[in-house]
């Protein structure tokens, strides 16, 4: 579940064009379950070849596959035209930057790290810019860590 919420949180602050009713009707995928604009399937099989085990999600903001590549589970984005928005990924804490680990060690002392997202966008996976995101519990507390390489850890927004 709090994977569902980072990555709406992620998704939501993304610009996505409208859906075009331009004819084409939306395909049902392996999955049975989802329906996936044709452009999309062309852009995902294009853009990860090697992916195995893709479902595919649609919500208001986006068309989103998780799949399997390398071994590793990740989750791409897509807006409505099929236009590559970003990749997600649940990492640990050791992943990101040293210096964002200390830093966020010291300035939220008594917090435990929930969970660990690394984004990477910038219209194509080959040109990607990272993102960290870190999710962060304490009591009745969470808070979402913004991490970018070279920065300050910064919050992101604060869930509870």
């Amino acid at each position: 579940m709090k994977k569902a919420i980072i990555a709406a949180l992620l998704v939501s602050t993304f610009s996505v064009a409208a859906f075009a009713g331009n004819g084409d009707k939306a395909a049902d995928r392996k999955t049975g379950e989802e329906k996936v604009s044709n452009e999309v399937v062309n852009e995902f099989n294009a853009d990860f070849k090697d992916a195995k085990n893709a479902v595919w999600t649609v919500t208001a903001n986006s068309q989103k596959v998780s799949f399997t590549i390398n071994g590793e589970q990740k989750t791409a984005f897509y807006d409505f035209s099929g236009k590559y928005m970003g990749l997600t990924q649940n990492i640990t804490i050791k992943d990101i930057p040293y210096y964002a680990q200390e830093n966020i060690t010291d300035s939220y002392k008594g917090y435990a790290v929930s969970s660990v997202i690394k984004y990477e966008s910038n219209g194509s996976p080959d040109q990607a810019q990272v993102t960290y995101f870190v999710d962060l519990k304490k009591a009745n507390s969470e808070l979402l860590i913004k991490v970018v390489p070279g920065d300050k850890p910064e919050l992101y927004k604060t869930i509870k």
